[in-house]
């Protein structure tokens, strides 16, 4: 099944303002599914909660996951995520301002296929995620789901 879906998991309205900017500069036309805490994250992808009924079969072809989040952490997201079947090979970037080794470490140990941190300067920034886009939805070349 071809998908476009890019999950972002980001609760800073500003960060989420900037990614979809950068989604909308680079032109590709990827639907964004946006969730603001690690609950609505997973909600999402196992169609429950507030996504009760979702079609789960449709899963995103990237989730962009910020590791600071509400409710449960992104960490613990990456974690579930890993551990169902469903959703343990979809590609996952953590795009994150810690500066954390920790955080980093964690993140691949828990099975992150990239780690990046949030340039500061918009320009740098939109051209982080342009850049991430570009590999992860058009280069990157993906085991289909069973």
């Amino acid at each position: 099944m071809s998908n476009n879906i890019i999950l972002l998991v980001e609760d800073n309205p500003d960060d989420v303002e900037l990614t979809l900017r950068a989604f909308k500069k680079s032109n590709l036309k990827n639907e964004i599914a946006i969730a603001r805490d690690g609950v609505e994250a997973l909600d999402f992808l196992f169609g429950t909660g507030s996504h009760a009924g979702r079609e789960t079969a449709e899963v995103p072809q990237l989730i962009m996951l910020d590791l600071n989040i509400p409710k449960i952490d992104g960490l613990e997201v990456l974690q579930a995520m890993r551990a169902d079947e469903r959703t343990k090979l979809i590609p996952v970037v953590v795009l994150t301002s810690s500066r954390e080794q920790e955080d980093i470490v964690k993140s691949y140990r828990f099975g992150a296929n990239s780690f990046v941190r949030k340039p500061v300067d918009f320009l740098e920034f939109v051209q982080a995620v342009q850049q991430l886009e570009l590999y992860w939805v058009v280069l990157n070349e993906r085991p289909r789901q069973q």
